[in-house]
């Protein structure tokens, strides 16, 4: 496993909510960073890994709405659409019960991005993970609600971000406060959602039909601490998941695998010391390796780089 740091130094102090993509160019990485999650001059950064190291961070975007009034920036994400553009979707709005979906898209491997748009009313894009690609030509984007109860549902886009549906909402916010799903796909249409709860838990929901229709929300046997989760489905067909592996606290990041999604086989910490060691994003890489990147205690983001051999 070898392990290193996003950037040395930069112009913020506090760094949140990293993404990583595969860009046609090599890794990206984007998160938000400013003074403090929430403040007015938090923005949207991106760097890009050369092969060797990762380039210096770079302001992308702001939440700017006028010479005068300006929001926070949350929870980028990336994903590179195959013969396509790199899409960098995120949120602006003084809080997440009052934030809107943007999107930018880039045509070079993350160097240069198209203008910000907001995204039509009632679509957010993938809230905090990454999107998947259907079957049937749909992106799939796990998305969330925190406007009337904390709720999950999945947003569907054919033409990179143009036109939008989305599914109804998976779980009722009474029985269940749940956010930032995750998805996977498994064979003969079956994708998995696991998600951030309130309970103490990770729920999960299933579609048998790529995703088109969902069962309710469920608790699984996983803790959650109410931070954010991510999973990936690796090319020998086992799913990797990166969570807090704790009911209170974000330490320690764990690493859990499983061949069906309904039993998770834990493997190892990848950090245990006291911290905040939160919000992980998980890709494979085509070259085979695995990609991880988090919020290492709000000043800096880890990336972490393993292989399947060494998870057994």
């Amino acid at each position: 496993m070898e392990s290193t740091f996003i950037y040395d130094s930069a112009p913020f102090r506090s760094a949140h909510a990293v993404t990583l993509a595969e860009g046609t160019h090599g890794l990206v990485a984007s998160w938000f960073a400013g003074r403090a999650e929430g403040s007015p001059d938090v923005a949207i950064w991106v760097a890009r890994h050369d092969g060797a190291r990762w380039q210096a961070p770079e302001k992308v975007a702001d939440g700017r709405v006028s010479r005068l009034r300006r929001h926070p920036c949350w929870n980028p994400v990336l994903h590179q659409v195959p013969d396509g553009p790199l899409l960098l979707f995120y949120k602006v709005g003084p809080r997440p019960s009052r934030w809107w979906g943007m999107l930018m898209r880039s045509d070079d491997g993350g160097r240069t991005f198209s203008p910000p748009e907001r995204l039509p009313r009632g679509i957010l894009g993938p809230i905090k993970n990454k999107p998947v690609n259907g079957a049937n030509g749909d992106l799939l984007c796990p998305s969330s609600v925190e406007d009337d109860g904390w709720r999950v549902h999945v947003e569907f886009t054919r033409d990179c971000g143009v036109s939008w549906r989305r599914s109804p909402p998976l779980n009722k916010r009474k029985a269940m406060k749940a956010i930032q799903p995750t998805l996977l796909p498994f064979a003969n249409g079956r994708v998995q959602l696991l998600c951030r709860t309130r309970q103490g838990a990770i729920g999960e929901a299933w579609s048998d039909d790529h995703g088109r229709t969902w069962s309710p929300v469920w608790l699984t046997g996983l803790p959650n601490p109410d931070s954010g989760i991510d999973a990936v489905m690796m090319a020998d067909g086992r799913a990797l998941l990166v969570y807090n592996h704790t009911a209170t606290g974000r330490t320690p990041l764990t690493l859990a695998v499983s061949s069906t999604g309904e039993r998770w086989r834990v493997l190892r910490n990848i950090e245990s010391d006291p911290g905040e060691f939160s919000y992980p994003a998980v890709i494979q890489s085509a070259d085979g390796r695995i990609h991880i990147a988090y919020t290492h205690n709000r000043t800096n983001l880890r990336h972490v780089t393993l292989t399947p051999d060494e998870l057994g």
